[in-house]
């Protein structure tokens, strides 16, 4: 069955960049949380005015692991039904074989990125895809709860647990029985794969995997971050958050009822939105080290767009790439979204820092963010994630230790991994 004949999509007039010969029909996924979809949709209407290409506008799942298996389907099955894809930024190991090279239509565009995110898109001396924007977890916080009851901005995990409970409990006692101390992402899904590297990376425990492709994950400080982690449940965060995703989490921090929250930076333009009960009252921080020997981290995320190689207007499609990732739309996209650009001089860019004042401050976060062992994992990271957040998953949930999980975790990739990745 098609693609197209089992998802309902939206179809926009939209429009060009670099005036493509003859009108085609380009399909895109693209914008899934925050605004992400308002400013695509937005963006693509522009190149439509300059090209009288059409494009179509397809809705996808909003959980990145339900994306990544439904892309797999389609470019697994060779089906021209979309051609631009938006990727994460540890995709292009894995669908690299199904993506053209877009050097020919880039004009050294890519030069003016991170450098180490282009390397990340190049699969096989092929860049398969061109950055949107760039990632780190953050912690937001609510600064006039910390100020009205005396705390300072959290250094440790620790710190975070106690300040949490604290204003947690005299909120509540001043009427507001829906106060939760910290909101994240623990639903079993690439979502927990990320707040859990984070913790273990923060306590120096590794990326699960190595970058020689070695498997590090089942060591005593890994361990002891998800334990941690675990006894936040029920105290300071709800029983519901291991359903969290990102959206979920900030329904709950920007209608007033938390007092942290782990989350991407998409989430600051709509905490200060006009309608936004806690507009003006948020603070933006790397997320806490783990204990004095820890350090701060954030785990490195953003998305691309790709073009797929089935795709029957692939010029057209590239060239809409280029469009939307350009310069300007990702200034645009940074002062309306908080979306962080992945071209280097932007960061200078004083519009920018006016709309973002973290952005310049948590530029190291954004650059020195840990990343998920999609390179050294290849085809297999989908199969590695699935195995560690079910084991982070397990823990949170107090079904079984962390010195447990982790050890049958270990197990589970070396099955996964055999001979090699």
């Amino acid at each position: 069955m098609k693609f197209k004949s089992v998802l309902l999509t939206s179809a926009f007039l939209l429009g060009g960049f670099g005036g493509v010969a003859s009108a085609a029909e380009v399909t895109i996924t693209c914008g899934s949380v925050g605004k992400g979809q308002e400013l695509c949709k937005s963006a693509v209407a522009e190149w439509e005015k300059n090209t009288g290409n059409t494009v179509k506008v397809v809705s996808v799942p909003s959980s990145a692991t339900e994306q990544l298996a439904l892309f797999q389907q389609i470019l697994g099955s060779g089906s021209d039904d979309i051609d631009v894809f938006q990727v994460d930024v540890i995709w292009p190991g894995i669908l690299g074989n199904h993506l053209i090279d877009l050097k020919p239509y880039s004009n050294g565009a890519e030069n003016d990125h991170f450098q180490p995110i282009i390397e990340n898109n190049t699969y096989e001396g092929k860049l398969v895809a061109m950055p949107s924007y760039t990632d780190a977890g953050l912690l937001y916080y609510r600064k006039d709860l910390l100020e009205k009851h005396g705390h300072s901005q959290p250094e440790t995990w620790s710190d975070l647990a106690s300040i949490a409970q604290d204003v947690q409990d005299k909120e509540r006692a001043g009427g507001n029985d829906k106060m939760w101390g910290f909101v994240f992402q623990a639903k079993a899904y690439e979502g927990l794969t990320c707040d859990a590297i984070e913790w273990v990376d923060s306590f120096g425990g590794g990326a699960i995997v190595n970058p020689e492709g070695d498997i590090t994950i089942n060591n005593p400080k890994a361990a002891k971050a998800l334990d941690m982690a675990a006894s936040w449940i029920g105290t300071i965060a709800p029983e519901g958050v291991l359903n969290y995703q990102e959206e979920d989490a900030r329904g709950v921090f920007q209608s007033g009822n938390a007092v942290f929250m782990r989350n991407w930076p998409y989430a600051w333009s709509l905490a200060q939105g006009a309608d936004s009960p806690v507009k003006d009252k948020v603070g933006v921080m790397a997320l806490p080290k783990g204990g004095e020997e820890g350090k701060p981290t954030g785990a490195l995320g953003g998305w691309q767009l790709a073009v797929s190689k089935y795709s029957k207007n692939p010029d057209a499609a590239a060239d809409l790439v280029m469009w939307l990732t350009r310069k300007d739309e990702q200034k645009r996209r940074a002062i309306e979204g908080s979306y962080n650009p992945t071209i280097v001089s932007l960061y200078n860019d004083p519009d920018i820092l006016a709309a973002n004042p973290f952005m310049g401050e948590l530029k190291d976060t954004f650059t020195n963010a840990v990343a998920r062992p999609s390179r050294a994992t290849g085809a297999n990271y989908n199969k590695v994630s699935n195995a560690f957040y079910n084991a982070a998953h397990s823990v949170l949930s107090g079904k079984v230790s962390a010195e447990a999980s982790l050890s049958k975790l270990e197990k589970d990739l070396k099955r996964i991994k055999r001979k090699g990745w």
